[in-house]
């Protein structure tokens, strides 16, 4: 059980923290002494509430668990203020959850095209509206929004994805400016391909959209500009995000920072 950290006291929700990169930023977080509210689709519950009890054992935070739908507002300010009542205060937002279909966009089915938009960037919208008043309160509070980094660049056959993650960091500066004096900082990180389930359960579909075999989508379109060669790890995200919350992360708002193996340095 860790007993410090540079979090100690601080309570954070981060959605879609059940696999992927929520869940490394939520250990991250966890590590760092801060009480977590994980979020998730409640698709193995047994599984999610081992998890939760292995991540409150381990570093000793209080750790709940929402599986609010992100495509319904009011599920959403539910959540937020479940996490509040949780804790007694909310000081970080991490607005993390995200889902993806990979489609020509004349061949993208227009309920696919509403649900990308809805969870990316209309569900960060709500849960930062009703996270703010919070942090207002206390004079403190972060915002982390996982941009990806197709919030800086674009990929074909992902337009609803790339769409809405450039919404993402468009949101994500105007809001920074907005809070600016507040005590409150906003960013986003922009990850390149991670090694993540979402990433992996699109190689098959790139695959037949393209033509080719398996390894050549990895080795060849998903890491064809990521000059490292190498997935991005959840937990080098949740490191980031941990400094973005911590002591000396003050000035750094309004910023979309890049973590992916050096795609967007070309």
């Amino acid at each position: 059980m860790s007993a410090g950290g540079i979090l100690r006291g601080k309570a954070a929700l981060i959605t879609g923290s059940t696999q992927g990169i929520g869940l490394g930023v939520l250990k991250a977080l966890a590590a760092a002494g801060c009480d977590v509210s994980m979020h998730g689709l409640p698709t193995d519950r047994p599984k999610i509430e081992r998890l939760c009890a292995d991540i409150q054992s381990q570093h000793g935070v209080r750790v709940a668990y929402s599986e609010a739908d992100l495509l319904k507002p009011a599920a959403i300010r539910d959540m937020v203020k479940q996490t509040a009542d949780s804790f007694g205060r909310l000081d970080i937002l991490v607005n993390n959850a995200g889902i993806q279909f990979v489609a020509p966009v004349h061949e993208l089915p227009d309920d696919k095209w509403d649900a990308i938009l809805g969870v990316c960037l209309t569900a960060t919208f709500h849960a930062t509206k009703a996270a703010l008043p919070h942090m207002l309160q206390q004079g403190w509070g972060r915002v982390v929004n996982t941009g990806s980094m197709h919030a800086l660049v674009a990929s074909p056959f992902k337009s609803a994805y790339n769409a809405a993650k450039h919404g993402v960091a468009g949101f994500t500066k105007t809001v920074a400016l907005e809070v600016a004096t507040k005590g409150i900082t906003v960013n986003a990180v922009c990850p390149g391909y991670a090694d993540t389930d979402l990433v992996r359960n699109q190689i098959a579909d790139t695959a037949r959209i393209r033509g080719i075999p398996v390894e050549a989508v990895i080795r060849d379109v998903m890491l064809a500009d990521q000059p490292t060669k190498q997935f991005v790890q959840p937990d080098d995200i949740g490191a980031l995000v941990v400094h973005l919350c911590g002591p000396n992360s003050s000035s750094i708002t309004g910023a979309c920072i890049s973590i992916d193996g050096g795609w967007t340095a070309r």
